[in-house]
């Protein structure tokens, strides 16, 4: 066995799987009197042995001088690092074998300090559509008040077709970022990432790296791993599969070491970061994220399939449905390891048999957010998504017959029975 227990990641020659590593990877009970799980660590500040050992600590940390190749960064104060905190960045860095990782106090917390340290006054972030509303706002108006504009292209858009609009836009030399979001919130439309990675590393130049960062929050790091497809950075909403109990709000961003540093960072100096009690009940959740996603996945490919035969659907938007004949069905296999759990469909008629329908629910909850243990059912067009350009809102594929589920892991034949009286009474 490695010599350090606590981040041991191999038995003999065996390499231990993720799910294998949430139970222990990154913590050694003997540092705190032998609890088999990590204590929370509610503090806000921590005691330095000397001051010599303090002014060490904020060298490293505020980048005065280089880590030695055994040092470790100190702990300081609860803003820049916390113990629970540490161990849960180790282990979600295990799932896509990401060099650094850094968690946030929200989704939307990760993403705005992520592209608020890398994107610079005068630059452009070029964006797949559709986005989660948030982002989309973020994008749209919080960004151009420093400075910062964007161009979307849809999800689905070709290699060809996604420079055709950059040379038409002029906006090559300005391009900072590429921020994709697959599949997209609503539509499950997929981006194709290692695209994605050619067309920002084309863009780069000796003086300015184009980051590659994707959401990947719809199918969670389960189903699919963008570090591995060429991707810069993966960013998740946490508060959805990865914490998975509807219970917590957070956030996470990880890739490239470089970058991650400048990242965390920004985190510092934002106050963004996670708090303590959140960083536990997230190393509780890791622990049967593999479960809980496994079930969500097989209980949605039923419902999907359901959902498909029924006369009151118009279209079921699910990943896996997709069939050789469909242009995004080679991406999928290549990109993805499973649908997930998210379905979308739309129901015959519009926003009244749509209400109707969400109104005559009871097993199912009318909420959003998604990723949860409960199934979840809601409203894009005048929800998660209602903050977007209605123009731009139809264009993307998102209306008033659309409806979206977070598939939860109740019994699969339960959810049908729900949804099934709820069509009753359209």
């Amino acid at each position: 066995m490695a010599e350090d227990k606590g981040r041991m990641k191999r038995i003999g020659n065996r390499k231990l799987r993720p799910e294998t590593l949430m139970m222990s990877y990154g913590y050694r009970p003997e540092l705190s009197e032998g609890a088999v799980k990590c204590p929370i660590f509610q503090t806000s500040t921590f005691v330095f042995n000397t001051a010599e050992e303090g002014k060490s600590f904020f060298e490293i940390a505020y980048g005065l001088r280089q880590k030695g190749p055994q040092e470790e960064i100190g702990l300081i104060y609860s803003r820049l690092n916390n113990p629970d905190l540490e161990i849960l960045e180790d282990r979600l860095t295990l799932w896509e074998e990401a060099e650094s990782c850094a968690v946030f106090d929200s989704g939307m917390a990760a993403i705005s300090t992520t592209l608020l340290e890398l994107l610079s006054p005068g630059q452009v972030i070029l964006h797949s559509e559709p986005i989660y509303g948030g982002t989309d706002y973020l994008l749209k108006h919080v960004l151009p008040k420093f400075g910062i504009r964007s161009a979307g292209f849809l999800a689905g858009a070709s290699k060809s077709e996604i420079l055709q609009q950059i040379e038409r836009e002029g906006i090559a030399e300005n391009v900072g970022v590429l921020f994709v979001e697959t599949p997209a919130n609503p539509t499950n439309a997929m981006v194709d990432i290692r695209e994605c990675a050619q067309i920002a590393n084309e863009l780069s130049t000796e003086k300015k790296k184009v980051v590659l960062a994707v959401d990947n929050t719809f199918l969670g790091p389960l189903w699919q791993r963008p570090l591995e497809h060429g991707a810069d950075l993966v960013l998740y909403s946490a508060t959805k599969y990865i914490g998975g109990h509807s219970d917590l709000i957070a956030g996470v961003c990880m890739g490239e070491k470089c970058l991650m540093e400048r990242v965390r960072t920004m985190r510092t100096i934002l106050g963004s970061m996670s708090d303590p009690w959140t960083g536990w009940l997230l190393l509780r959740s890791l622990e049967t994220l593999k479960l809980r996603m496994t079930c969500q996945m097989k209980n949605a490919r039923y419902v999907a399939d359901w959902l498909a035969e029924h006369p009151l659907v118009e279209r079921v938007y699910y990943l896996g449905h997709l069939t050789e004949n469909d242009p995004q069905f080679g991406l999928y296999k290549r990109q993805c390891l499973a649908p997930g759990g998210m379905i979308s469909f739309d129901i015959v008629g519009g926003e009244k048999e749509a209400f109707r329908w969400l109104d005559s629910l009871k097993l199912v909850k009318l909420a959003v957010s998604l990723g949860g243990t409960e199934s979840l059912a809601e409203h894009p067009a005048s929800m998660t998504h209602s903050d977007v350009v209605p123009a731009e809102r139809a264009k993307m594929g998102i209306t008033d017959k659309m409806l979206r589920l977070s598939i939860g892991v109740e019994n699969p034949g339960d959810i049908i029975a729900d949804l099934e009286q709820a069509f009753n009474q359209v």
